[in-house]
């Protein structure tokens, strides 16, 4: 099911802070995330991902194995995502292993996450700090039924981000997985 999301670095944190627990008690987690791929990269040839996902917070551990499809909104970077929650993280990580995928990066990600609803949407907003990338992120996604839907749901998005006091000079499509490593 394709998401619609947009993210962008936050200038003052404790202002858009502020706003999101107005709407409601947010959550404090710790997602730790391995990407894989194979020696030729040939997911990443075609814009695609395939991420293990541990999430702790809370409300216990939990882990989620994520495929994401090729971009299918240039300017936010949305894709279609196919998930699922997995028991045994460790026997996940061996059985990617050894199909062939190899751990192309990790990395850990704190999050603060609000779910909210808003234009007649269920949306996710979530303040992320990675330690290796500089300043804080917001990142809102909703889910939408197909690709056609994804302009609509993203012009909701914005609106909510503007609410939050996000402006359109803050919005990025960097990757942190990017970021983690440099490129």
């Amino acid at each position: 099911m394709p998401e619609a999301e947009l993210k962008a670095r936050v200038r003052v944190p404790e202002d858009v802070t502020r706003r999101l627990e107005a709407r409601g008690a947010g959550r404090a987690e710790v997602y730790q995330d391995t990407y894989y791929d194979d020696q030729a990269r040939t997911l990443a040839a075609r814009d695609a991902e395939l991420r293990v996902r541990t999430v702790h917070g809370a409300g216990g551990t939990r882990s989620l194995l994520t495929f994401k499809d090729a971009t299918v909104d240039e300017a936010s970077g949305s894709k279609p995502e196919h998930g699922t929650r997995v028991e045994g993280v460790e026997a996940l990580h061996e059985t990617l292993r050894r199909l062939g995928y190899i751990p192309v990066i990790a990395f850990e990600k704190r999050c603060r996450n609000y779910d909210i609803r808003a234009r007649g949407r269920e949306m996710l907003a979530t303040l992320v700090r990675v330690p290796e990338i500089d300043g804080t992120f917001i990142e809102v996604e909703t889910l939408v039924e197909d690709g056609a839907a994804v302009e609509d749901a993203l012009k909701d998005v914005s609106d909510v981000l503007a609410e939050l006091g996000v402006g359109e000079g803050d919005m990025t499509s960097e990757l942190y997985t990017d970021a983690v490593a440099g490129i």
